[in-house]
């Protein structure tokens, strides 16, 4: 599993939603959302940034490139 997709994890879960609202709150279907959250596929720039706009944490963090929120 990628740092992106354990940190898209782990964030949706401290935040207490499910796959399907988090999906629904970017425009997505479940399935679509769940293959980030698997590692088996990426965002697109505009839902990166929609993301972290979602869970109020940096792309660097989300991206596994910094520790820091």
């Amino acid at each position: 599993m990628t740092d992106f997709a354990k940190r898209l994890r782990e964030l949706r879960q401290e935040k207490g939603m499910t796959q399907q609202q988090i999906a629904a709150l970017l425009n997505l279907k479940q399935q679509s959302y769940l293959r980030y959250e698997n590692g088996t596929g990426e965002p697109s720039f505009n839902t990166l940034i929609r993301l972290t706009q979602i869970f109020g944490v940096s792309s660097d963090y989300l991206l596994g490139i910094s520790n820091d929120y």
